[in-house]
């Protein structure tokens, strides 16, 4: 009887050392998996506090620049350094006018797979430039798909006499095309006030008369109480004596702001206001 009583306790021993064995061996995963959990959490912590990527720009035509890596491989002089870049449904491509038809293709990536993915090449656009002394020429341009402005990419050029070269380039510094002047000609177009206290209007559609590509249009405020306007720091006085004050004053685009001051006579002491005008494009009615 002593020898299993002796038996039985080396056996609750064995048993014992087991269970805290199996304690201690279940401890450990628990520990890793919280250190997973706590890590896993961090890492989103970090991914929400990071600042999200920038939005594309809105659909529309943009200049920008074209910057190379090569002396012999930019943009052609006569569009000074630029390009036009087209975004629709938030895909860029950048038409480049080059200076000569020399480089008969490029390809967006390496020299090394431009001859596997001849499928990918761009082909060329017959553009006509025309340059300060007034000589024309005609040269190739390129459609060239943009993923990311001012941002360097990888984009091999193929000469007229069969070698592809590696080149590095960037779209930068995009900025809204300004709207070309129409023919020269009178029009009316309808014209948008800014600024002030917004109690002054100005007359619209208002005249718009363009001479040598040079636009003029003629603003005739809502009271007669302005003596003179500052555009682009030049001074324009009144072109009549009698009812509210009309203007004639240069415009430098359509529908881009243009920055004018008026200053009035209404208060005690005359005041200078800053507005801006905005002429539509898409109200230009030729006047008959």
């Amino acid at each position: 009887m002593k020898l299993n009583h002796k038996f039985a306790l080396l056996l609750a021993g064995a048993v014992l050392a087991g269970s805290l064995t199996g304690c201690g061996a279940s401890g450990a995963p628990a520990s890793s998996a919280a250190s997973s959990e706590a890590a896993a959490s961090s890492a989103v912590s970090e991914a929400a506090s990071e600042p999200a990527a920038e939005a594309a720009l809105p659909d529309g035509v943009y200049t920008a620049e074209f910057d190379t890596d090569s002396s012999m491989f930019h943009a052609n002089e006569a569009n000074d350094g630029k390009g036009t870049l087209t975004v629709k449904d938030g895909q860029m491509t950048f038409h480049v006018s080059l200076v000569s038809k020399k480089i008969v293709n490029l390809y967006v990536g390496t020299a090394a797979d431009a001859e596997a993915h001849e499928g990918d090449w761009l082909q060329p656009t017959t553009d006509t430039v025309t340059y300060s002394d007034g000589l024309s020429d005609e040269v190739y341009g390129f459609d060239i798909p943009v993923e990311a402005l001012d941002t360097d990419f990888q984009l091999a050029i193929l000469g007229s006499k069969g070698k592809w070269y590696d080149h590095t380039v960037r779209v930068a510094n995009a900025q809204p095309a300004e709207a070309e002047a129409p023919a020269d000609g009178t029009y009316t177009c309808d014209v948008t006030l800014e600024g002030g206290s917004g109690r002054a209007t100005v007359e619209s559609p208002a005249a718009l008369t363009v001479a040598d590509g040079r636009m003029t249009a003629t603003i005739v405020w809502s009271s007669p109480n302005y003596d003179y306007m500052l555009v682009d720091g030049e001074k324009y006085l009144p072109t009549n004596t009698e009812g509210n004050s009309t203007f004639e004053i240069p415009v430098t685009a359509l529908d881009t702001p243009l920055d004018v001051v008026g200053d009035t006579v209404a208060m005690s002491t005359p005041h200078e206001i800053e507005y801006t005008l905005t002429f539509a494009s898409a109200s230009l009615i030729e006047a008959k």
